[in-house]
């Protein structure tokens, strides 16, 4: 078991693992959580310094503020399961978190509001409008509707040539408002017909390298 959770962290922190030195706020635990279950899931490694040293846990204690953060301080819950691992002398808390099919969840903060948060790399993000609302079709049992006008072939168009668009720089080429633009790459991402492109502080869309536009095309005009 040692050599196991040795292992992990020599991986250090990246896209399914973040180390917390202690817990001494949920608020924060819940970001983790939120950001884990909103992507890919993943792992938190309690009692662990941000250089990989261990500095070990009261298990109890810890154990109940990650259970405050997933129950109270996230929405909806979380489901997580937690193992404790022994390692000269020192406890360290594992908490694992899958990815969920409830997302969006949301973390609360200080001062009571709710934001989404999502898993980049080994930071946890706030999820913009569009992440949040492709979230919620893609859970939703509704279709999706797409009227397949000129405005979207426009999108289709440029992404064939370009290597991504951001929705302002969509709703100025195809002449559209940015809230349609907006409804329209949601529309397209939430198909999966677009990816996320991230970059320092913005996300922008590329086309999706498993699309075939012309047969989507040929089904989507024979419907």
């Amino acid at each position: 078991m040692n050599s196991y959770i040795t292992k992990l962290i020599q991986q250090g922190e990246h896209q399914t693992q973040d180390f917390k030195y202690c817990i001494s706020d949920s608020k924060k635990i819940a970001r983790s959580l939120v950001a884990f279950a909103n992507t890919d899931g993943g792992r938190l490694l309690v009692g662990v310094k941000d250089n990989g040293r261990i500095a070990g846990v009261r298990s109890d204690e810890e154990y109940y503020m990650v259970e405050s953060a997933a129950k109270i301080y996230s929405k909806p819950e979380i489901e997580f399961t937690t193992r404790q691992h022994l390692i000269d002398g020192k406890t360290v808390l594992e908490v694992i978190i899958e990815p969920s099919t409830e997302k969006p969840h949301f973390a609360r903060d200080e001062e009571g509001k709710w934001w989404a948060y999502f898993r980049k790399d080994d930071e946890n993000r706030m999820a913009s409008k569009i992440m949040i609302e492709v979230w919620k079709r893609q859970k939703s049992k509704d279709g999706i509707l797409i009227n397949y006008s000129d405005a979207e072939k426009c999108l289709l168009d440029y992404l064939e040539t370009n290597e991504k668009i951001s929705v302002s720089k969509y709703s100025r080429i195809a002449h559209l408002s940015y809230r349609k633009a907006e409804q329209i790459i949601i529309n397209f991402r939430s198909l999966e017909i677009l990816k996320d492109v991230f970059g320092d502080n913005r996300i922008d869309y590329c086309i999706n390298e498993e699309f075939d536009r012309d047969n989507w095309e040929s089904h989507h005009k024979s419907g």
